[in-house]
């Protein structure tokens, strides 16, 4: 049997994971997959580009009776989005006990509510597809917890059993919920069985090589499917250490970078996202050297600070944030979005907003309507993890009007998109949803507020109301992804630079193509008319993408001159020559 260079590679972060029996066996098992899979898996090659944008959206977030929602998501997709959107991130579409899907009870079946692997893979035919890996835990209502439970004897190392009198007051939590969940097995016996996020979501123990072996599996399992893109969630948390705070251990990198080689070796043009809601600078080291573990990490510290800047008419904090974005390599990029299936993480920016900034912000969300969650500290203190808010409703007052909420929304998504990476679009974004606390009434689940599920022919009556805020948001927003996709200096792994103008403007100076195209682009975070005065570095003529036809433009479209007016809460995005 050949084995190839990245398989010695392979071996080698085995061996440092594991006792050398157990490393041994482990690699005979991911040969073993990679050659079941190869002949399985057709792989294409992919570059990103400025085209990619990604809309991450619930399997089930439109709805018609007696059709699939999968299905009908598809449909809603090719009317409304083709050529404009062309990746799609389905979240946890398989059968599930609890969290909107992040307790997954079987990792190869699609939850038949939803539709079937069919659906799935003709999404991605037409849409590159990216699925999540919730590979930290998996439900107790799983066939692999009960066997654990049974006494199945391949299952016993499966899960982590604690003995309740060790001191774990080390391990950082990011929630408020008791780590270990006391279950008893078929014969009675107590086992306190470790669980990060809540009981319902019991922790694997990847210091089972088997466990290890079955993620893989799983892993191959959804780009046989069609995934090209895969989001590791709660990955931080992966590997356990009693005696450390069990994040961000070395064993964690180690096994990122083991499951990128594994799955490369079958299809190298997969993208490894790491989902890791934690301070800014811990979040990037998930990059690694640039070219060995996460091809795109989330850009956690991004949507508070947006938050921020609208609420203080103010973009000093963003833009000193943003000067310091580096990257390890030309091969790596940050997945840029402003909402998620979850809150606004606060964790990203401890160390860039001192803590009355970020009460602040906290109190003006709960005036705004929203909720906050919390986690539990070292000391048994709880503080504020994330905001519960719809984005939309997190920038505007619900008593102000709609024509402001709306400018204040576009502006923070067009910031999204002309940042250097690639942007995710969270569909409530893209369609100006507002706080769904009739759901959370029902749930008891603070996020549910920006989890709303809709039947399809309101949201196709509401997108075809002229004037509604719905169709006024989705329309603008399609207009500034299409712009986006157009143009080369968008392209996520260009030069960029990040401009201090005015402490009301959000500037980036994006550059591409051997620094031929330049496109300089400014937001206005205020309620003001400003000033702006462009430096001598950057040349004229510009023209205004949003305003003009910028393909040909001539001298008399475009901006002659360095000194203009940015209106309240406009967009610019001023295209022109190195």
């Amino acid at each position: 049997m050949h084995i190839s260079h990245k398989e010695h590679t392979i071996n080698k972060r085995l061996h440092r994971l594991y006792p050398p029996q157990i490393a041994k066996q482990a690699v005979n098992d991911i040969i073993d997959l990679i050659f079941k899979y190869k002949s399985r898996i057709k792989s294409n090659e992919y570059h990103l580009s400025q085209k990619d944008v990604i809309l991450i959206t619930y399997g089930d977030q439109v709805n018609t009776e007696h059709e699939a929602s999968l299905h009908t998501l598809k449909e809603f997709m090719d009317a409304h989005l083709k050529g404009v959107i062309n990746s799609i991130h389905i979240l946890p579409f398989y059968p599930y006990s609890s969290d909107d899907g992040f307790s997954v009870v079987n990792y190869s079946a699609v939850d038949p509510h939803m539709g079937s692997w069919r659906e799935i893979e003709e999404i991605s035919k037409e849409y590159r597809l990216m699925v999540d890996g919730v590979i930290n835990h998996i439900s107790q209502f799983s066939d692999w917890f009960r066997a654990y439970l049974s006494g199945d004897e391949y299952f016993k190392d499966f899960f982590i059993d604690v003995d309740p009198s060790i001191d774990l007051s080390n391990v950082v939590r990011p929630r408020a919920t008791p780590l270990l969940s006391e279950f008893v097995d078929d014969n009675g016996k107590i086992h306190n069985i470790w669980t990060t996020f809540s009981k319902d979501q019991v922790d694997l123990n990847y210091k089972s090589h088997r466990v290890l072996r079955n993620v893989l599996d799983a892993l191959f399992y959804y780009i046989e499917k069609g995934a090209t893109l895969i989001r590791l969630d709660a990955i931080a948390f992966i590997w356990k250490e009693i005696g450390t705070e069990c994040v961000h251990l070395p064993q964690t990198h180690e096994l990122i970078q083991l499951m990128r080689e594994v799955l490369h070796e079958v299809a190298p043009e997969v993208i490894i996202i790491t989902e890791t809601n934690v301070p800014h600078h811990e979040n990037v080291s998930y990059f690694g050297s640039g070219d060995d573990e996460a091809q795109m990490v989330y850009n956690f510290a991004l949507p508070p600070l947006l938050v921020h800047s609208i609420m203080h008419e103010n973009t000093k904090t963003l833009t000193s944030w943003a000067k310091t974005l580096t990257l390890p390599s030309d091969k790596v990029c940050f997945f840029n979005f402003t909402a998620s299936h979850d809150g606004i993480g606060l964790r990203p920016i401890k160390g860039i907003l001192e803590d009355n900034e970020v009460n602040y912000m906290v109190e003006k969300v709960q005036e705004h309507g929203g909720l906050v969650s919390f986690r539990a500290e070292a000391d048994g203190t709880k503080t504020p993890y994330e905001l519960n808010c719809s984005y939309m409703d997190a920038l505007s007052h619900p008593n102000e009007d709609d024509s402001l909420r709306i400018k204040r929304m576009l502006v923070t998504q067009a910031a999204v998109l002309a940042m250097p990476g690639v942007p995710g679009i969270y569909f409530h974004s893209l369609v100006g949803s507002r706080n769904y606390l009739d759901g959370v009434k029902h749930s008891g689940k603070n996020r549910t507020i920006n989890r709303e599920k809709y039947n399809i022919d309101w949201l196709e009556n509401e997108l075809s109301t002229l004037g509604s805020l719905p169709k006024t948001v989705f329309d603008s927003y399609k207009r500034l992804i299409s712009i986006r996709t157009h143009e080369e200096a968008f392209n996520p792994f260009g030069k960029f630079e990040f401009l201090d103008l005015d402490s009301r403007l959000f500037v980036i100076d994006k550059k591409c193509c051997g620094d031929e195209q330049r496109i300089v682009a400014i937001h206005n975070f205020s309620n003001e008319v400003v000033n702006c005065v462009l430096p001598d570095s950057i040349s004229l003529p510009l023209c205004n993408l949003l305003s003009t036809n910028c393909g040909e433009f001539s001298d008399s479209e475009a901006e002659q001159t360095r000194e203009f007016k940015v209106e309240p809460y406009q967009i610019m995005w001023l295209k022109g020559k190195v």
